[in-house]
């Protein structure tokens, strides 16, 4: 798994100004950038040690890592954008009419009982990150379908602050196979009847939503905001 590297302000005044030209000399950077020239020098520099710009014929211009983060950038504000976190939902049926519900035993909502979740993997299709999420969080597989998009916006009750933002994708599957391991690292998973399910004392209360949802024909979509004691998260 690739991590970014924090990049300095300085820096991400070169990249946007970078976005609006093929390339650019070195004089064309600095200038609005207002740093003097030893100071620009290093942060040229750095920028390229990073790969996010390339040097070539005397002239800099972005390379394919830095065009990919410097158009998630806010060309008014100078910083990179915050999106929702992109993930599916998993929801997998048996042949008893009982549905795979995941307890998460890691932060934040530790303890909740919910349906078992993963982020969609850089260049995977949506069906593809649903069949290796299922496999690596439960070690069964399925016959898989996309069923709907769900917009999920989780708050601290009261503050009204937002805690976290997430597009998921749902997945409805069907004719399980394989024996379902039920303790991993980080969540329990457990046949259950939606009763059952609802019964858990702490259970996201998206739920019942996405899971009508999911057994719809079609592709759906839902999107909903959801306030919780922040003690619980």
């Amino acid at each position: 798994m690739s991590h970014e590297v924090e990049v300095h302000s300085a820096q991400t005044s070169i990249l946007r100004e970078l976005l609006f030209h093929p390339s650019a000399g070195f004089a064309e950077l600095q200038k609005p950038t207002g740093l003097d020239s030893d100071h620009f020098k290093f942060h040229i520099n750095r920028l390229v040690e990073l790969g996010y710009v390339e040097k070539q014929d005397g002239k800099y211009a972005l390379s394919i890592k830095g065009k990919e983060y410097a158009n998630r950038l806010d060309t008014e504000k100078h910083e990179v954008e915050k999106q929702p976190k992109i993930s599916v939902g998993l929801i997998i049926e048996n042949d008893e009419g009982k549905i795979l519900a995941q307890q998460r035993l890691k932060q934040p909502f530790y303890g909740y009982w919910g349906r078992p979740t993963g982020k969609v993997g850089w260049g995977e299709t949506l069906l593809e990150t649903a069949a290796r999420e299922l496999m690596e969080e439960t070690g069964i597989t399925a016959d898989l379908r996309v069923s709907g998009f769900y917009h999920k916006m989780d708050y601290t009750e009261g503050e009204d602050k937002l805690l976290e933002d997430k597009i998921f994708c749902l997945v409805h599957g069907t004719n399980p196979r394989g024996e379902l391991i039920a303790d991993m690292e980080g969540h329990h998973n457990e046949w259950l009847s939606d009763e059952e399910l609802l019964a858990k004392d702490k259970v996201f209360e998206s739920i019942t939503e996405i899971t009508d949802l999911a057994r719809k024909p079609g592709v759906g979509f839902i999107e909903q905001k959801y306030f919780y004691d922040q003690k619980d998260y």
